[in-house]
């Protein structure tokens, strides 16, 4: 009886092992992201922060 349940033991933990195979190299592109660039040239943040200090000032 010891022998016949070791024997299921084996057999399930090497099918467990021969299951899934190695699984085949899959290569992925490469992604280029290009930026883009405004005519603002990243003066908008800037401009609205001053603007505010501008409202502040003049609220005072």
């Amino acid at each position: 009886m010891k022998k016949l349940a070791l024997a299921a033991a084996l057999s399930v933990a090497a099918t467990g092992a021969m299951a899934g195979g190695l699984a085949p190299v899959v290569m992925e592109p490469a992604v280029i992201v290009e930026e883009t660039t405004s005519s603002s040239g990243g003066i908008v943040v800037p401009l609205l922060l001053l603007a505010v200090i501008v409202a502040v000032a003049v609220s005072d």
